[in-house]
């Protein structure tokens, strides 16, 4: 839980920091690209995450709130990767991809674990 929340709140606090430094601290090497790649890393990490820790998702009384949470900041970032391959760098359609993926293979999982 702890990786999965580093991989969330990072990207929001380079957002936050990008936007005050540039905006009241006069910092302008504080470019879109310090908020915009963290944004695109984040969900390839939690993609390797959700990889390792499968087994969580499989038995849903361990692993109740790690699925819920990943499966609710993968679509966050899904919303913002979208944008971000539309307005950024089209490489953020990689990472649009590994939330998708995370979304799909989350139920996938639990319909095997029902099975």
């Amino acid at each position: 839980m702890r990786l999965l929340a580093a991989c969330t709140l990072a990207p929001i606090l380079c957002f936050a920091f990008q936007d005050l430094g540039s905006n009241y601290g006069g910092m302008d090497w504080l470019t879109y690209g310090y908020t915009a790649w963290p944004l695109m890393i984040a969900p390839v990490l939690m993609l390797v995450l959700f990889f390792r820790n499968r087994e969580l998702i499989r038995n849903p009384r361990m692993g109740a709130n790690f699925s819920q949470t990943i499966k609710i900041v993968a679509a966050m970032y899904l919303l913002w990767n979208i944008i971000g391959a539309i307005g950024y760098n089209w490489l953020a359609v990689i990472s649009a991809l590994c939330c998708l993926i995370i979304l799909v293979a989350d139920r996938q999982l639990k319909k095997q674990a029902r099975v």
